[in-house]
């Protein structure tokens, strides 16, 4: 079932509706959940074997899990401490807690309306427009559609709260190099996020735009790369670029490039001697910061003789669980007039998906 393409204009919420992508939390657990992760992509056994020692290495649990609980308690203390009485659900798009087991619940409970938070910032099929989905076919499966009303706040790519956990960890990045004598000219900042498609890169965002290569979600990721590069303090603005990580799809089909190790290869070609990734694309410390970043591309570095520091992501950063609730409160009814915070000039952007939106791209539509 397509997710709608228009949200009430003025909904009365009674519950918030966290939205993960969920993963594994024991051995047993992990061919599984990738299985519900590519269910109809057609990726081979062996390719998700492969992917799998990367969940093995940890005991086959995803942190992203016990981060989604540590931040569901977070928005209970900030939501009760500005005296706002909601509940904050949780649901899964991939593993338990499933998102249809948790609409069920709440609407057990007597919750009827509810607000979602998606744990992903920007738009494209598989970042926004899939979890609206996600909503739509969970009242469909659940039998609650006509009974039960979910909504999505908008994407949040570069609402303050969301923004700047970035710009405090890349200062004290600079900083830690600036200790080591290592000098600003020598450092390159390398912006990450996950590479989609390019077919799906060109659909996202609203169609009324030409948002230029990559669609709106390259031109959302530049520009909040922009907006912490001009945070820093004059003078200590070293290079910056967009890389991309965790590329996932058929070897023949075009993803978004660079890939984070190609470009540390090249940084180093370059003469420079350090470099700071920042995580840009994601909210948590989830497998593929720690695997892709952590791991792998610390690794590329290393062998090449350059420093890395990796900085963190919002996580729990207390402006960014502010900024969650901030966002809960742009749609609440008890401010007509709420301020709707962005920091880029692409912001803020709108409540509803408009139509033909971050579109599924017909080269991933399954046979």
């Amino acid at each position: 079932m397509p997710a709608p393409d228009v949200e009430p204009a003025t909904p009365a919420y009674d519950a918030v509706l966290l939205l993960g992508f969920g993963g594994p939390e024991g051995q047993d657990d992990v061919i599984p959940f990738l299985r519900n992760v590519t269910r109809g992509r057609g990726i081979p056994e062996a390719r998700l074997e492969a992917v799998a020692t990367h969940y093995r290495a940890r005991g086959g649990i995803s942190p992203v899990n016990a981060q989604n609980r540590a931040l569901k308690a977070a928005l209970e203390t900030e939501l009760a401490g500005r005296g706002i009485d909601l509940p904050v659900y949780w649901g899964n798009r991939n593993w338990t807690p499933y998102l249809g087991d948790t609409v069920t619940e709440a609407a057990a409970a007597g919750h009827t309306r509810m607000l979602a938070l998606t744990t992903s910032a920007y738009s494209s099929y598989s970042s926004c427009r899939q979890y609206r989905e996600d909503l739509a076919q969970a009242l469909d499966h659940t039998g609650l559609a006509g009974r039960v009303a979910l909504d999505a706040v908008r994407p949040y790519f570069d609402h303050p709260g969301f923004v700047t956990p970035f710009i405090d960890g890349l200062r004290a990045a600079l900083a830690d190099l600036a200790g080591r004598q290592i000098a600003s000219v020598d450092t390159h900042i390398l912006f990450t996020t996950h590479s989609i498609p390019t077919t799906d890169a060109a659909a996202s965002g609203p169609r009324d735009r030409d948002w230029g290569p990559g669609g709106a979600y390259v031109a959302q990721h530049r520009a909040v790369a922009e907006v912490i590069m001009a945070a820093l303090a004059p003078g200590a603005s070293p290079a910056w670029s967009l890389a991309f990580q965790s590329r996932s799809g058929p070897p023949g089909m075009p993803w978004l490039e660079p890939d984070v190790n190609d470009a540390i290869a090249d940084l180093a070609a370059a003469g420079r001697s350090a470099v700071v990734v920042v995580p840009l694309g994601f909210i948590s410390d989830h497998m593929e910061v720690i695997w892709d970043l952590d791991t792998e591309a610390a690794a590329t570095a290393a062998a090449l003789g350059l420093a890395f520091l990796r900085v963190s992501t919002p996580s729990l950063h207390p402006a960014f669980v502010a900024g969650l609730v901030d966002l809960l409160m742009e749609r609440l009814p008890a401010d007509p007039d709420p301020v709707r915070k962005a920091l880029t000039t692409l912001g803020p952007w709108r409540d509803a998906c408009q139509a033909g939106c971050c579109e599924k791209a017909a080269a991933r539509r399954p046979d």
